[in-house]
């Protein structure tokens, strides 16, 4: 089963799965525990536009996506803690001109765009080893920027009033949550593509959150989770001959399936043997 990873593609996927695990079990937490799914969708489809910047101006379209996708989480977030519920419909209109924009510069670029597709969808064994050293600067920043703020992070994840009361920058440490995510994303879309990238970001912390409640637990399992599924997903994609990122965020849907439906059956086998014991 191992030999498959003597290939030096198979090595950078999984590296690359390994890296993009660590920021979406810390970060997917976050965006789970706070109910900001939609605005990460947001961030992670204008990063698109990104990535056309990138081919535009002839530079890898990492780093264009890594701009574009820090502006506009600092844009949506603004734009959430303003006006709140009304948000849906601006964050709605930036997400699609944000991948406009995208469509606009690779119309405007030379060339041929070979694996434009692959940021759209996941190319994780198209990973070179460029990527994966500024998906390892990433998630230094993400992992230095999370343990030293922490506890303030949590309070405005837990209790935002607490956190104003007790003189928390809230809207500081927002703003700077969701960036985190726009890196997140970056490091995402190279595995499962821009499309699914909520997914993998979602899935593995809501499967922790049914068994778990402590953050740093949660976290912590988030990312075993993230690494099983990018493990399991890149045997079966090579073994079945499909597509990686497609296979890595079924074996996540499932697995979230399975775990839902087992702690539902759970809690109702508690409650029937509790009312055995009261009626007994």
């Amino acid at each position: 089963m191992l030999e498959i990873f003597q290939y030096g593609f198979m090595r950078n996927a999984l590296a690359a799965g390994v890296l993009v695990s660590f920021a979406c079990g810390i970060i997917g937490t976050y965006v789970v525990i706070n109910r900001i799914v939609f605005l990460s969708g947001g961030i992670a489809h204008a990063a698109y536009g990104g990535i056309g910047l990138g081919y535009f101006l002839g530079i890898n379209p990492i780093i264009g996506a890594i701009v574009f996708s820090l502006g506009a989480s600092l844009g949506m977030g603004m734009v959430h803690r303003k006006t709140g519920e009304r948000s849906d419909t601006i964050i709605g209109v930036m997400w699609a001109i944000g991948m406009a924009i995208g469509i606009i510069f690779l119309d405007m670029s030379p060339g041929y765009k070979a694996d434009l597709m692959s940021y759209l969808f996941g190319s994780i064994l198209a990973v070179p080893t460029s990527d994966l050293i500024i998906m390892l600067v990433l998630n230094v920043v993400i992992l230095v920027l999370v343990a030293l703020y922490y506890k303030e992070l949590q309070a405005i994840s837990f209790d935002e009033t607490f956190a104003f009361v007790v003189n928390v920058p809230v809207n500081r440490l927002y703003l700077m949550l969701v960036c985190l995510v726009g890196l997140t994303v970056v490091m995402t879309m190279r595995i499962v593509g821009l499309i699914m990238v909520i997914a993998l970001l979602t899935m593995p912390p809501a499967i922790a959150g049914l068994f778990v409640k402590d953050m740093k637990r949660m976290m912590g399992l988030s990312i075993l989770l993230s690494i099983l599924f990018t493990f399991v997903g890149l045997l079966l994609s090579y073994y079945l001959n499909l597509t990686s990122g497609a296979t890595i965020i079924l074996v996540a849907g499932v697995s979230y399936f399975i775990s839902f439906m087992g702690k539902n059956q759970l809690r109702n086998r508690k409650k029937k043997t509790e009312t055995n014991t009261v009626e007994a």
